[in-house]
């Protein structure tokens, strides 16, 4: 009987208690899930204890994004739940400070590839506008003339502006530093009372070789 009594003492004195587990657990955050017990008023003794089930209560972070680190949200554990804020997924994507949005793919951005990859695309419009401007019509294929009217329109929309900020963004597009002062000092006077179009494309018979589609482009 003595030993049964020992050994009984030992038993409660090594048991656990609610007490002590709850002051090791982590302390709950903010934007962290954690662990909860239900309040019980029975004492941590009795055999109910060893009944109890754990509960885990998540809080609604504060921001959700905080920092762009990607195209994909930060936290995605805490949209699971329906919410009246977030309906869609334009909380995914973070606003940039000049009040531009980034999103993962461009529809509708299709530009002319014109068989280059994009640094000699860029070179090859910037050659043919230097050589439109030089001579006002130059002869050249359907796709590249189409490609460059819009570039050509931008340099005479720079130079019916005047300023210096516009003469220096003209000089870092076209290759030869005399025609855009020249261009600067005529198109105020050709072009002061036109908004627009002023370049015109007029078709012409297929390149001989290969058949492919020629014109000509010309500034009106």
């Amino acid at each position: 009987m003595a030993s049964l009594a020992v050994i009984a003492t030992t038993t409660d004195a090594s048991r656990w208690s609610m007490a002590s587990l709850r002051s090791a657990l982590p302390s709950p955050s903010p934007v962290s899930s954690s662990l909860r017990f239900p309040p019980s008023s029975s004492s941590p003794s009795s055999s109910s204890s060893s009944s109890r089930k754990l509960q885990i209560s998540r809080t609604k972070p504060e921001s959700l994004l905080t920092s762009f680190v990607g195209l994909a949200p930060l936290n995605p554990l805490f949209l699971s739940a329906p919410s009246s804020e977030y309906t869609g997924f334009d909380h995914t994507f973070t606003i940039i400070d000049n009040g531009g949005r980034v999103y993962a793919m461009r529809h509708g951005k299709r530009v002319p590839k014109l068989n280059r990859p994009p640094d000699q695309r860029r070179a090859l419009i910037r050659g043919l506008t230097t050589q439109l401007l030089k001579y006002g019509r130059i002869k050249t294929t359907r796709a590249r003339a189409s490609a460059i009217r819009k570039y050509v329109d931008k340099m005479i929309t720079l130079a019916k502006d005047g300023s210096l900020h516009k003469r220096r963004q003209a000089l870092g597009f076209i290759y030869e530093k005399q025609i855009v002062h020249a261009l600067f000092a005529e198109v105020p006077e050709r072009y002061g009372e036109r908004n627009g179009g002023y370049t015109r494309i007029i078709r012409t018979l297929p390149r001989r070789g290969d058949n492919a589609p020629m014109a000509y482009i010309e500034l009106v």
